[in-house]
């Protein structure tokens, strides 16, 4: 039942990860609540510095723009700066987006919520960490999660697909973060990734400019939040703010998504 899922969560994790996000703020908040005219400014692809330094600004006013590395000014793999910087946007926001998906995944995983009709998941031993319940799933479903991402990018960057929407690719101009329906394949899919029930379908420019503003800083968020829980369980005591929480601890490989030892050929 729900409720003896419930009674199973850990709090202090939870309140703990409020904490640990709380204390990022420095780096991603306060985030005053846009005027009209500066969400409507948000719209733009963002393909130039301009563009980012004031997107910057609507995201924390307090921390503005900042970029230590001069990444903005680069021209990636002799393309040009405007390419570049549609690139390190898509970054961001996609990765961003997988950490917010890896950071409830974490409290879930940890707090041994399991789906009981995934026959998999059942089978695995409880009171594991996170990681360690990666290590024990059996190597086929591996591959299908991995598979399974594999087409995820191959639909994103395919220019065929992005132009049958009317779309650009990010590096040539398109909106950053933007993923096709699937309309283009040739089997029928209930459900798109991007707004599977299609609350945004109509939703004003305004609106969809102040939600990238909310998606970008908790996608930031996410990721120093993830990055802390991996970070206390590999070496205990490093994030003070998880110390006491009953983070498990962890003394594989997390960039190691077989093993250690794991080869292609």
């Amino acid at each position: 039942p729900a409720d003896a899922h419930l009674d199973t969560i850990n709090l202090p994790m939870l309140s703990a990860s409020v904490a640990l996000s709380a204390g990022s703020a420095a780096i991603t908040a306060p985030v005053a609540a846009p005027g009209r005219g500066a969400v409507r400014a948000a719209a733009p692809a963002l393909m130039d510095k301009s563009g980012l330094e004031g997107f910057a600004k609507e995201l924390n006013p307090v921390v503005g723009y900042w970029d230590p590395l001069n990444l903005s000014n680069g021209e990636f793999w002799g393309d040009s700066n405007s390419a570049t910087i549609g690139f390190l946007r898509e970054s961001e926001i996609k990765h961003g987006r997988v950490a917010m998906a890896g950071f409830v995944g974490y409290i879930v995983h940890a707090n041994d919520i399991r789906f009981p009709w995934d026959k998999v998941a059942m089978a695995a031993p409880k009171g594991l960490s996170p990681q360690e319940l990666w290590d024990v799933t059996p190597e086929a479903a591996k591959w299908q999660i991995i598979l399974t991402i594999a087409f995820l990018e191959f639909w994103r960057e395919n220019s065929y697909i992005l132009s049958k929407e009317g779309e650009q690719h990010y590096m040539r101009g398109g909106k950053p973060g933007y993923f096709p329906t699937f309309s283009e394949l040739p089997h029928p899919v209930p459900f798109n990734l991007f707004d599977p029930f299609g609350f945004s379908k109509n939703a004003s420019p305004e609106k969809k400019a102040k939600g990238l503003l909310a998606e970008v800083n908790n996608g930031r968020l996410a990721m120093i939040g993830l990055m802390g829980f991996l970070s206390e369980a590999k070496v205990p005591g490093s994030v003070p703010a998880l110390a006491n929480v009953g983070i498990r601890p962890y003394a594989g490989e997390v960039m190691a998504p077989f093993d250690a030892n794991f080869h292609l050929f």
